[in-house]
């Protein structure tokens, strides 16, 4: 690899190998020592080619949840089945991988723009801005900008939009889906809303464990399924479907809107 070599962002790859490498180390223990996170399903990322690949996750916090993703994409393609044990695999690391994350997020602060180096693609929100309801048309440059990263690799994207459990699944990703025709690979995690805060930087809890299932490639009909019909598709993938909540105890779903509420009033949207 070439010192001055980019990618089609015209980010040096040099520079990004060693902040994945820094952020990797410095992150590891929080899945593996003051947390533990338990792996399903890595063998499936060796298999899957090396770009048109789109990730959909649930969310459950903003950086926490991808760094996560890093790790054991990494790990997984260095020969380790369901574990991410032993750093070295961040030695080299696949550095087409990339994330699809809120502009305004991505701005706010020096180490959100140093991770953002690290593979944002980032979109403007047409829902919500600076912390208020909004609506505005898609930046058709944010949808070329995701097209351009599945062509170049990896692409990582939240379908919600959004760190609340359980809210609808945006179109904008079917949408995605339809014109670039990816293989998709569900994730499903949990326990990163209990051992982090919303931002995903401060661990708040430690002895969580933290689950991360990847799940087979979905069978889609890329011309004839409809825009809702995948919606609908994801939704139970990732399993953040509405009925999906008649088999959570209330006593959980209670615990979840408290913990919304408090943030709700103790978090501040920061300014871009």
């Amino acid at each position: 690899m070439g010192l001055l070599k980019k990618n089609p962002f015209g980010h040096y790859l040099i520079l990004k190998k060693w902040l994945i490498r820094i952020f990797g180390v410095l992150t590891h223990r929080r899945y593996r020592g003051f947390n533990e996170l338990q792996i399903e399903g890595s063998e499936i990322i060796k298999n899957l080619p090396g770009t048109n690949v789109l990730f959909v996750s649930n969310h459950q916090t903003y950086f926490a949840d991808v760094t996560a993703m890093f790790h054991v994409f990494n790990a997984s393609l260095s020969g380790r089945v369901d574990s991410i044990k032993n750093v070295g695999y961040l030695w080299q690391p696949k550095l087409n991988i990339y994330y699809v994350a809120a502009k305004e997020t991505m701005k706010a602060g020096l180490l959100a723009r140093i991770m953002a180096y690290a593979g944002a693609v980032t979109v403007e929100r047409t829902w919500r801005a600076k912390g208020k309801e909004i609506k505005r048309e898609v930046n058709p440059n944010d949808t070329e900008n995701i097209g351009k990263a599945l062509r170049d690799g990896w692409v990582i994207t939240f379908p919600q939009g959004t760190t609340k459990p359980f809210k609808p699944i945006r179109k904008g990703t079917a949408y995605i889906i339809k014109q670039h025709k990816p293989i998709v690979i569900p994730i499903v995690i949990d326990g990163f809303r209990r051992s982090f805060d919303k931002k995903g930087l401060r661990i708040k809890k430690r002895g969580i464990l933290q689950t991360f299932q990847i799940k087979e490639p979905l069978e889609i009909d890329y011309e004839n399924e409809s825009v809702e019909e995948i919606v609908e598709k994801l939704e139970y993938a990732i399993e953040q479907h509405p009925s999906f909540l008649k088999v959570i105890p209330t006593e959980e779903i209670e615990v979840m809107e408290e913990l919304n509420e408090k943030r709700r009033w103790s978090y501040k949207e920061p300014e871009s």
